[in-house]
C-alpha cells in the first residue's frame, strides 16, 4: 500500500479524535471521581461503545486475527469462552455499581480494601494489577506497530508506530480524563465494526463467496477446520488460554471499573447489551479475517501479520484498507488510555492515598496524572521487545490478573474473607505466576493462569479461615442486592 495513504488516513484520525476529545472538555468534572470515572454519569450507549472499544482491541483484529492464522477455529472456541464469560458481569456488574454509588469508590481495589477494611489489601492489588497491566498496554502498542510497519512494508518503523500510539493515548488520557477517552472510544467503535464487517464481505466475496471461502479452506487446509487442528489447540493449551480469558471481565481493572460509570442500573444493563450485540460481530469479523490471510497467504512468517497483509493486499480498495486501519489504531489507543488512567487512579488511590497523612482528593489526582506519562515509557519499553503471537500474551496478563479474582468473588459472597487472605493470596500467587510465564513452565502441561486460580483460591480460603473478618463489612456487601431490593420495594 502507498504509504502516503496511511499517513494521511492518522493524520485524518488524529485531528477529528483530538476535536472530539477537546469538546469533551466542556463541562469537565473536577476531583478523582470526574476525571477517572465520569462522575457515574456516562450513559448506556456511550458506555456501550466506550466498553467495547477498550476491550476489542488490538487483541482482536491482530491478536485473534493471528491466533485463527495459527491454530485454526479453536480460536473462535478460545473468544466464544471469553464471550460466555462476560455473562459474569450481570452477577458482578450490578453489584460493582450499587457498592461504588453507595460508598465513592473510584477503583475496584479501592472497593476491594474497604470490604476487607485493609488499606494494604488495596495497595496489594493496585500493585499487582500495575505488574501484569503494563505489558497488556505493551500488547497494545506491539499491535500499532505490527499494523503500521506490516501495510506500509516497514516504511513506517515497528517503534515509530509505537510511539505514535503513545503519544495519542497521552493527550487523550490528559485532554479530559475519561470523558474525552470514552467520547473518542465512542467514534472508535462504530467506525471499526462498520469498516471492519464491509471488509470481510468484501475479501470473502473475492474468494468466491462464503460457500467457496470454506469449500477452499477444507479443500487445501482442512486440519484448520477442526480441534486440536494442526496441534496448536492441544486440550492442555485450549484450557490454559481459555481460563484466565473467561474472568476477564471482572478481573481486568481498566474494565471492572467501568462498572461504577453509568448513572443508572439501566444504564448498565444497556452497556452489557450493546457490548454483547458489539462483540458477537466483531468476533466473527476476526476470525474471519484470520482464514482469509490463510488463503491469501499462506506463508507468513509472524502469524500477526495476517491483518496488515490483508488490508494493504489487492482484495481490499487502498481507501477502505486505510480507515480499517485506522480503526485497529484507535481501537488499541482507546485500551491503552484505558489502562493508563486506571493504573494511574489505582496508584493515586490506593498506594499513594493510603499513606499515613492521607493525601486530599486534589492531591490524588496530581499525583495520578503525573504517573500516566510513568506507564506509558514502561509499556514502550516493553513493547520494543517485540514478542510474537499478541493473543497468547494478552493471555498472559490476564493470567498474573486471575490471582486477585478469588478475592473479588469473595468480596461480594462470602463473609469469612478477610484482608490477610488477599494479601496472601494475591502476592504469592502472582510471584508464582510471574515464574512460570518468565521461565515458560507447566506443571501437568496446564498454563500459568490456571494454576494462579486454583492456588490463590486455596490460599484465599484457608488463610481467611484462620484470620478473623470484618463482620460489619462482609454483612454489607453479601446483603448489597438485598438491600437493594428492599429499598425498591420501599
Amino acid at each position: 500500500m502507498n504509504t502516503s495513504y496511511v499517513i494521511w488516513g492518522i493524520i485524518i484520525y488524529i485531528i477529528v479524535a483530538s476535536t472530539i476529545a477537546l469538546l469533551s472538555r466542556k463541562g469537565n468534572l473536577p476531583g478523582m471521581s470526574g476525571y477517572f470515572i465520569g462522575d457515574r454519569k456516562m450513559n448506556g450507549i456511550l458506555s456501550a461503545l466506550s466498553y467495547s472499544a477498550t476491550t476489542y482491541s488490538a487483541f482482536m483484529m491482530v491478536g485473534l486475527a493471528g491466533l485463527t492464522y495459527r491454530g485454526g477455529v479453536g480460536a473462535l472456541g478460545f473468544e466464544i469462552i471469553y464471550f460466555i464469560g462476560v455473562s459474569l458481569i450481570l452477577i458482578f456488574g450490578p453489584r460493582f455499581w450499587l457498592a461504588g454509588k453507595k460508598n465513592g469508590y473510584v477503583t475496584p481495589s479501592e472497593m476491594i480494601g474497604d470490604r476487607y477494611q485493609s488499606k494494604s489489601a488495596a495497595a496489594v492489588i493496585a500493585l499487582m494489577s500495575c505488574i501484569f497491566l503494563i505489558p497488556y498496554s505493551a500488547v497494545q502498542l506491539a499491535g500499532v506497530g505490527y499494523l503500521l510497519s506490516g501495510m506500509t512494508n516497514n516504511a513506517i518503523p515497528f517503534s515509530v508506530g509505537v510511539i505514535i500510539a503513545i503519544i495519542l493515548a497521552l493527550f487523550f488520557s490528559y485532554t479530559a480524563g475519561i470523558r474525552s477517552v470514552v467520547w473518542t472510544d465512542s467514534l472508535q467503535a462504530i467506525f471499526m465494526i462498520i469498516t471492519s464487517s464491509i471488509v470481510v464481505i468484501l475479501i470473502v466475496n473475492s474468494l468466491g463467496g462464503f460457500g467457496q471461502f470454506f469449500n477452499n479452506l477444507e479443500t487445501s487446509q482442512p486440519d484448520m477446520l477442526a480441534v486440536p487442528g494442526n496441534g496448536f489447540f492441544s486440550f492442555l493449551t485450549f484450557l490454559s488460554l481459555t481460563i484466565p480469558w473467561f474472568f476477564f471481565s471482572i478481573s481486568n481493572p481498566q474494565v471492572s471499573q467501568r462498572l461504577f460509570m453509568p448513572k443508572s442500573l439501566r444504564g448498565l444493563r444497556q452497556m452489557l447489551i450493546g457490548f454483547l450485540v458489539f462483540g458477537l460481530i466483531y468476533t466473527f469479523v476476526s476470525v474471519m479475517w484470520g482464514f482469509s490471510a490463510l488463503q491469501l497467504f499462506p506463508d507468513l512468517e509472524t502469524a500477526d501479520l495476517a491483518t496488515p497483509s490483508l488490508l494493504s493486499s489487492d482484495a481490499v480498495p487502498p481507501l477502505l484498507g486505510v480507515i480499517v486501519m485506522v480503526g485497529i489504531l484507535a481501537a488499541a489507543v482507546s485500551t491503552i488510555d484505558s489502562i493508563m488512567l486506571t493504573l494511574s487512579s489505582m496508584f493515586a488511590r490506593d498506594v499513594y492515598g493510603n499513606t499515613k497523612n492521607r493525601p486530599n482528593d486534589s492531591q490524588q489526582l496530581k499525583v495520578g496524572k503525573l504517573v500516566i506519562p510513568v506507564i506509558a515509557i514502561l509499556a514502550y519499553a516493553f513493547a520494543e521487545l517485540e514478542l510474537n503471537l499478541i493473543a497468547v500474551l494478552s493471555v498472559a496478563a490476564s493470567s498474573g490478573l486471575i490471582v486477585g479474582v478469588p478475592a473479588i468473588v469473595g468480596t461480594f459472597f462470602w463473609k469469612r474473607g478477610t484482608a490477610t487472605g488477599v494479601i496472601v493470596s494475591v502476592v504469592i500467587t502472582a510471584l508464582l505466576v510471574l515464574y512460570f510465564e518468565a521461565t515458560g513452565t507447566k506443571p501437568l502441561g496446564l498454563g500459568a493462569g490456571i494454576w494462579g486460580l486454583i492456588i490463590s483460591s486455596i490460599l484465599f480460603v484457608g488463610v481467611s479461615l484462620a484470620t478473623r473478618a470484618p463482620e460489619e463489612k462482609a454483612n454489607e456487601f453479601v446483603n448489597l442486592m438485598k438491600e437493594h431490593r428492599r429499598e425498591k420495594r420501599a
